[in-house]
């Protein structure tokens, strides 16, 4: 029911144009913010929390399955609907099982309303005659206190039943009544949210709309930077093979910078050695005559020195120079050619090659200026396309009908609703007369029990008890007529009321908490017979859709889109609308006319060129390295001066004391000062010599196939600049115009997602069906309904045992008008005063006096 009542809603939402179109969407992968969607914030708070009470629901409801433990009758429903509710006999048959619980109660409660009554007035006809305990005299029993007492037990445990039964339709009653109060701020909760839902949904497009201005503004900026980004890219790709051969060049600069001052250093060099072997051979000279001299003095030819001069003046001979640098070619022919190469500043040629290189975003950035232009003239026409295919959406339409819809149900139920507080005031004025009358009943047999067992005296006789117990058996009795005269009433109203709820609760409640009544209204060709499917008939006179009831609820309670919701994609295809390709063919074209000439980058001119051939043919490799290496690798003299002087020294210790030893230690301190002064600077001259001799022995080698392959390398890298860019630069800007139309496509997918998932998320519709089913319908009515009746069919079904137990104690409370005597009374008096003169005999029936009660009689 509540779902057929949320149909003129889904309708006025949703009427509008349709159309339909089929796209794939494609994924980005760049990332934009693009913010988050406005979302209204809905009150409507679907919990429902009963309270204490809810015990008593969950009581009512496992006695219900008790009742009624049957399946939903999904496919008898089906049927009878579809035969337009024409029954055969075997459909009643199945009604009947189905409801068989419901019927055998329903049937033992109409028995209780038609036999209650007429026991009521036999009963009542019986005790007129004196008959059904209607005479004024109790039969006096043996066990008579025994049977009070439990009469009295008895009807009290039942009466405190009965008691709890009136609480429990006392409490559902007003429960009732506190729910429909409620109902009103509820009802008007799921107005204020589908109000908000209306309000937010045009300001979801709007952001939609606006939000195109954040991939237009970063497409913009990066077409405002196209130098750097396009042309950066070209740079980077051309640069893989430009640069290592800028940097070649740019290496032997550098090589013949270090091979000038290489052979400056072996001329310097081989002067200094020149000069240094010259005077080193002079002091050597004078050193090995002057020692020849001490060596011949009249000294040496004694014995005892003999043999040692004779052994230093066969050494003499090594006191001479080793290495002859004189015979080394000079360098400076290639001196000074390689000094003529370097009248180019050929590293200076190169750092222009580099500059002009580094200028490629610039000249990207001043070749596409006025297609860049055109560009950005496409992203405008793209927004306004867009903008219309995202306003195209017949939304505002729908919102316009629906609020005037909207509007005109609230009035509705402002209007209404005053009459359905009216109507359950009436209700619950006769449930509180229908529980009243249960408590008239109990009070009567709760006073009767207090006043007959406060005013019971065992010592009294039957027709002496005191006026305190004769008013208990009264109350009693009169609770025992009302029951009769109000029980048919009771039951009428606890039958029907069971019969309402306890279906309700079974064919709706049930059903639609766990779905089931959503197959049913979702059953083809169920409520309309020329329709497959109800709802996207009604709603679009499309019954073809596969659009049901379960997967909107579904839908609309997980808070998705009502485009989603209700399948517009197959009316109303936003992905044809927001299919990248419409909008960038034109973007396409515009892109593949840019045209770039990177010509103008020269990375060497033919003076470079020419410099680095200039240095190929300076004559380095035709340097005698070998003639220079044997002369470095010699040592400056025949013997190490060091050792020869620690040798002299120490044969002259072997010598006597004396002038000659003396002597000889003067010569070996001279010729240390010699090495010292001449053969070190010597030697370190000669490693400055072997290094130098060294890096142009390396530089030389195969000098003419470097400087071949670095031209190559240039000529190859500025042929690619030339010739083969073009390549490089349709591709980057392929990739570049990637990157612009990726923005576009992650805005459209943003899109497409939002308007699926997000706008107008119809949480409220599945809150209107929830309060009107759930909790109006169930939780609210049909839970404290099925309450009601249960406490009060408990209390009324126990007033059959309460009648007949009171009918019985009040014949122990209320004051006879005779009572039995005992034959032997005159030999039993005291046991007869003890027990009441409980006896066997009735004393009308003998015509004599109860001599026990006269004597009783005069004594009070």
């Amino acid at each position: 029911m509540a779902l057929v009542l949320c149909l003129p809603l889904l309708l006025a939402l949703l009427r509008g144009p349709v159309s339909e179109a089929q796209a794939g969407p494609r994924t980005t992968p760049g990332t934009l913010d693009l913010g988050y969607l406005p979302a209204g914030n809905y009150e409507t708070n679907i919990q429902v929390d009963s309270g204490p009470i809810e015990i008593l629901f969950r009581v009512v409801r496992a006695f219900l399955f008790v009742v009624q433990p049957n399946p939903f009758p999904e496919d008898l429903i089906t049927k009878t609907v579809q035969r337009k509710f024409e029954y055969i006999k075997s459909d009643y048959q199945k009604v009947v099982h189905y409801e068989l619980g419901f019927l055998i109660l329903a049937v033992l409660g109409l028995l209780f309303v038609v036999l209650l009554p007429l026991v009521g007035l036999c009963f009542c006809m019986c005790r007129c005659c004196n008959n059904c305990g209607g005479e004024m005299h109790q039969r006096q029993k043996k066990n008579g206190d025994c049977r009070r007492r439990g009469f009295a037990a008895s009807l009290l445990v039942i009466s405190l039943i009965m008691s709890i039964g009136v609480f429990c339709a006392f409490a559902a009653n007003h429960h009732l009544t506190m729910q429909i109060k409620g109902v009103q701020p509820l009802i008007k909760s799921n107005f204020k949210d589908l109000r908000t839902l209306l309000t937010h949904t045009p300001e979801q497009i709007d952001y939609l709309v606006n939000q195109f201005n954040i991939p237009k503004n970063q497409a913009l900026l990066d077409l405002d930077n196209i130098g750097p980004l396009l042309g950066g890219r070209v740079q980077d790709q051309l640069g893989k093979q430009v640069l290592p051969a800028l940097d070649a060049v740019l290496t032997m600069a550098g090589a013949i910078q270090e091979t000038r001052e290489s052979l400056e250093n072996v001329n310097a060099s081989i002067e200094i050695l020149q000069e240094g072997t010259h005077r080193l051979s002079a002091n050597l000279t004078r050193a090995r005559e002057n020692l020849n001299n001490t060596l011949n003095d009249d000294a040496c030819s004694e014995a005892r020195a003999a043999s040692t001069c004779s052994v230093i003046r066969n050494s003499l001979n090594q006191l001479s120079i080793n290495a002859n640098f004189s015979r080394l070619p000079p360098v400076t022919s290639q001196l000074a050619k390689v000094n003529d190469v370097l009248r180019i500043d050929l590293a200076h040629l190169v750092q222009k090659g580099y500059a002009a290189f580094n200028n490629t975003p610039k000249l990207v950035k001043n070749q596409t200026e006025n297609i860049i232009a055109d560009i950005k003239s496409t992203l405008d026409s793209i927004g306004t396309n867009i903008t219309d295919a995202i306003k195209a959406l017949p939304i505002q339409k729908m919102i316009n009908d629906f609020k005037l819809y909207l509007t005109q149900t609230e009035t509705y139920v402002d209007t209404y609703f005053p009459l359905v507080k009216q109507y359950d005031f009436y209700r619950w004025l006769c449930g509180i007369i229908a529980c009243c009358l249960l408590i008239l009943i109990l009070v009567f047999y709760f006073l009767g029990l207090l006043c007959g067992a406060c005013g019971f005296n065992k010592h009294k006789t039957p027709t002496t008890r005191g006026c305190v117990s004769n008013t208990g058996g009264n109350f009693l009795m009169a609770g025992v007529g009302f029951s009769f005269l109000f029980s048919w009433a009771l039951m009428s109203l606890v039958v029907s009321t069971f019969v309402l709820g306890g279906n309700v609760e079974k064919l709706v409640c049930e059903p639609f908490k766990d779905r089931t009544i959503f197959q049913v209204l979702d059953t083809p060709y169920l409520l309309n017979a020329q329709w497959k499917n109800y709802l996207p008939g009604v709603l679009f006179k499309n019954a073809d859709v596969n659009l049901t009831f379960k997967q909107v609820y579904s839908d609309c309670k997980e808070n998705k889109g009502i485009y989603t919701s209700l399948q517009l994609d197959k009316f109303y295809n936003i992905s044809k609308f927001l299919a990248i390709n419409q909008y960038t063919e034109d973007l396409t074209f515009t892109f593949d006319s840019i045209k770039i000439n990177l010509s103008t980058i020269v990375l060497l001119d033919e003076v470079g060129k020419q410099n680095l051939l200039n240095f190929s043919f300076s004559g380095i490799d035709g340097i005698d390295f070998a003639a220079y290496l044997t002369e470095v690798n010699k040592s400056i003299t025949k013997v190490d001066l060091l050792s020869f002087a620690n040798e002299l020294e120490a044969r002259a210790e072997q010598l006597p004391k004396g002038a000659l030893e003396n002597a000889l230690k003067g010569h070996a301190s001279n010729i240390r000062m010699i090495h010292h002064q001449h053969v070190i600077p010597l030697e370190q001259e000669m490693s400055t010599l072997n290094q130098s001799i060294r890096l142009l022995q390396k530089t030389s080698s195969e000098l003419m196939v470097k400087v071949s392959q670095v031209l190559a390398t240039v000529e190859s890298a500025q042929l690619l600049i030339n010739n083969n860019a073009s390549f490089i630069i349709i591709e980057e800007t392929k990739k570049f115009m990637g990157m612009i139309i990726d923005y576009f496509e992650q805005y459209f997918q943003w899109v497409k997602d939002s308007i699926t998932m997000d706008v107008a998320a119809c949480k409220p519709l599945a809150n209107i069906i929830d309060t009107a089913v759930e909790m109006f319908l169930c939780s609210y009515i049909t839970n404290s309904m099925n309450a009601f009746w249960f406490g009060l069919g408990g209390a009324t079904i126990f007033l059959v045992p309460a009648l007949i137990l009171a009918v019985k104690l009040s014949k122990h409370y209320r004051r006879m008008d005779s009572e039995d005597v005992y034959d032997d009374v005159e030999t039993l008096p005291m046991k007869n005063m003890e027990n009441g003169n409980y006896g066997y005999h009735k004393d009308h029936l003998y015509g004599l006096h109860n001599p026990v009660m006269t004597s009783a009689m005069e004594q009070w």
